[in-house]
């Protein structure tokens, strides 16, 4: 055990005594973050704009922001790409993290001197509880590599432009600069198949200790390496015991990653987006602690109200446990009643740890049914375990025009090992699904609908879209559902006739 690892354990403790400190004071420690933020923000464009020193209540604030999505704030983030100052919060920004996939084109996304340092802190946290949980940090000994975008970073009117992975590789911590892989070179490429090449010759001869990424681009990282060595990744990396993970659900990759990994590995979830570091896995549960004092304010709209007119805005005083929410933030990097996206529940009220349950504009209700990600996703679970089988990826869309038969929902599944008995599987799923939405039950028992189908899709089928698109590797990923056929028609291209 080196130094690192040592220091480590004792700091874990004292960090981790401070987080759950303001955790048992959920309403205090958010009024004093949107006190702070109002405070800093009030001589900006937005600021004055929304009376903010008018401000004296979470009722007086809700009365003068209003919820907005990315392209509702334009207007102000086009002047602060422009590079005006002052304009969503003060000064210029550091960074813009840019992203794509809106109807807008290109999002810039601002990340400032104050909410920069919070997407490194939160998975700093992340790690010391987790060293504190289990009283060892033998890990912080070998190599770490989180599989991320290119460090590169441009330039737009004098502030720098990148991917936030990429972004956040800048911010490594100096004590573990010689634990990180891949170069800076490697780091950079941008074709994700030649990068994943280059990062196995730099990790393949290394004590890795941690890797982190988004679960569909590290299995593809896990099974290069597979190919190449014809070993067990657990057996060429004997001391890897970290697997690090956010942006997608982890359950329906876990076995695949078992198998070929070796063995079981422990993992920590993370739950960071380019808007800021909202929440991080702090126990064994499959939850995340809501990081409360992280330069966040967070409102809370019960999913089923977000399209009416006046939803209901909670702060954190107010929600309840099982409630699908749409999360909203108000951030010190300028953004305000900033619609996510995201969905989640809270499994936790003391301390607050929620999951993430979908995307609010993914979801299928062609015929009322309002079926989410997390439902899926489960059903998928409770198939696989019970019937010998494994998927490496899978999406759903709603099969509406359909000759002489009930419409249904179409289940786009590639098999890393397929179910002797298909149909019986696809009966497994859908009972799973019945039993969780009960408007899916009324439909199917209604003949409204019948039960689902699954179309298989070939080997490397949805790696194949993913390059045809141009969104292979990085921070990618497919989405588990749709209430369109758009993805779900171009797919066919890659099924089993």
């Amino acid at each position: 055990m080196n130094i690192k690892s040592i220091l480590a354990i004792p700091f874990a403790k004292i960090i981790t005594r401070r987080i759950y400190k303001r955790a048992d004071n959920p309403i205090k420690t958010q009024q004093k973050v949107l006190k702070k933020l109002i405070s800093e923000a009030k001589n900006t464009v937005f600021g004055k704009d929304h009376f903010f020193d008018k401000i004296k209540s979470y009722a007086d604030f809700k009365s003068n922001v209003p919820i907005r999505d990315y392209e509702a704030l334009t207007s102000y983030v086009d002047r602060v790409v422009l590079g005006e100052p002052d304009v969503l919060w003060k000064g210029k920004p550091e960074y813009f993290a840019k992203t794509s996939g809106t109807t807008s084109g290109a999002k810039y996304i601002p990340l400032t001197k104050e909410s920069m340092p919070m997407q490194i802190k939160g998975a700093r946290n992340a790690l010391l509880m987790y060293i504190n949980r289990k009283k060892r940090a033998d890990f912080m000994n070998g190599k770490m590599i989180f599989l991320q975008g290119s460090p590169e970073l441009g330039e737009k009117n004098g502030i720098k432009t990148g991917r936030l992975s990429g972004i956040s590789a800048h911010y490594v911590p100096k004590y573990l600069q010689n634990n990180r892989l891949p170069s800076y070179k490697t780091n950079c490429i941008e074709d994700w198949e030649t990068k994943v090449e280059k990062v196995i010759d730099e990790t393949i001869n290394e004590d890795m200790t941690l890797i982190g990424g988004i679960p569909s681009w590290v299995q593809m990282y896990f099974e290069r390496i597979v190919a190449r060595t014809g070993k067990k990744v657990g057996d060429v990396f004997p001391n890897f015991n970290v697997f690090v993970y956010g942006g997608v659900n982890y359950e329906p990759y876990r076995k695949k990653f078992e198998e070929l990994i070796g063995r079981k590995v422990d993992s920590i979830e993370l739950y960071p987006a380019s808007e800021g570091f909202i929440a991080y896995q702090d126990g064994e549960e499959k939850s995340m602690l809501l990081a409360l004092n992280g330069g966040i304010f967070y409102e809370f709209i019960p999913a089923d109200e977000f399209f009416s007119e006046n939803p209901t805005r909670l702060s954190i005083g107010d929600v309840k446990l099982g409630v699908n929410y749409v999360i909203i933030l108000n951030t010190n990097a300028g953004l305000w009643g900033y619609n996510l996206g995201d969905t989640i529940e809270f499994t936790s009220l003391k301390p607050h740890r929620i999951i993430v349950t979908g995307r609010i504009k993914h979801f299928i209700s062609a015929f009322g049914e309002h079926v989410i990600s997390k439902e899926v996703e489960q059903a998928m679970q409770d198939a696989t375990d019970e019937i010998n089988g494994s998927v490496t990826e899978f999406t759903i869309a709603p099969k509406i025009d359909v000759e002489n038969e009930l419409p249904y929902h179409e289940w786009f599944v590639e098999f890393e090992k397929e179910p002797e008995d298909l149909v019986e599987f696809s009966k497994l799923i859908d009972k799973s699904l019945q039993q969780q939405n009960s408007y899916y039950f009324d439909l199917i028992q209604g003949k409204i609908l019948q039960p689902l189908k699954i179309t298989k899709i070939q080997r490397r089928g949805f790696h194949n879209y993913m390059k045809s698109v141009g969104k292979l590797g990085g921070q990618n990923k497919i989405p588990r559902l749709a209430n369109d056929r758009k993805l779900a028609d171009k797919l066919l291209d890659f099924s089993i006739k």
